[in-house]
């Protein structure tokens, strides 16, 4: 059963054959969806072409790359005025963007720079609200918006920082959306909130293969997630098979959120 036949989903976020995004695009094209990709950069977009031609199976389903730069207003009316030359409707769009400058990573939060501050947030909570603002109009009745996001929008974890306060927004602004388009539009709007996964984004903010470590010591399923785990959760996300489901946080992360903070830390101290 294909679950995602006849439907159309722009993707944003994929930088190598680690991103989450990938993976998520990984299955929607297993399941009959036709795909666009955007990509910041000339390099980006020739490591894009890359990854189609090495994986078929997804090269086959995408019907475009196109350049979206979230830092630029322009970009937005007119990433959705060019996909709307390929595609007379979208029926998914996917959100996996963030990003944070490595100087505010790396300080004390409380030494956060204004700029960096706003430059968090931009990037990785309002380009959700500009995407889905450029792209209503293109959107199916029933069109499922789903975004990345992490636990450290709930909790403290030290190496998160603003990115943190930056995912914290990308909820709250994904409920606000989803109760704004839905009454008139029928749009759904969710997130899922992945475990660790060894991308290029998480080695920017934290010792990644440390954290890994202790989930696979510490989650109940004794394992950390993958970016197929995640994308089968979005292949959900985007099907009818969750049309009653708007406005929601979806755990992807072996469990580890439930885990008590104490107990949890105790692995997490240097040998």
């Amino acid at each position: 059963m294909l679950l995602l036949q006849h439907k159309r989903a722009l993707i944003l976020g994929v930088a190598n054959e680690r991103s989450i995004a990938w993976g998520i695009a990984r299955n929607f094209a297993a399941h009959g969806a036709r795909i666009g990709i955007t990509y910041q950069s000339a390099p980006l977009k020739k490591r894009i072409e890359g990854l189609l031609a090495s994986e078929d199976s997804v090269g086959s389903a995408c019907d475009f790359l196109l350049p979206f730069d979230a830092a630029i207003d322009d970009d937005y009316p007119r990433l959705a005025c060019d996909v709307a030359s390929y595609w007379p409707s979208v029926e998914v769009l996917v959100h996996s963007l963030a990003y944070a400058r490595k100087e505010d990573l790396s300080c004390p939060f409380h030494q956060t720079s204004r700029e960096g501050f706003n430059l968090a947030l931009d990037i990785s909570a309002f380009s959700l609200i500009g995407l889905a603002n450029a792209f209503r109009p293109q959107l199916s009745h029933g069109a499922s918006i789903i975004s990345m996001t992490y636990h450290g929008s709930q909790q403290v974890l030290p190496s998160y920082k603003v990115m943190g306060v930056a995912k914290a927004a990308l909820e709250a602004s994904s409920r606000y959306l989803a109760s704004d388009l839905g009454p008139k539009y029928g749009i759904r709007v969710n997130c899922i909130s992945s475990g660790p996964i060894r991308t290029l984004a998480a080695s920017a903010v934290g010792p990644i293969n440390k954290i890994t470590k202790v989930i696979e010591e510490r989650a109940p399923l004794r394992r950390t997630v993958t970016t197929e785990d995640v994308g089968k959760s979005a292949l959900y996300l985007a099907s009818d098979l969750s049309s009653g489901m708007t406005g929601q946080i979806i755990y992807v992360d072996a469990g580890v959120s439930i885990q008590a903070m104490d107990e949890f830390s105790t692995s997490t101290k240097d040998d």
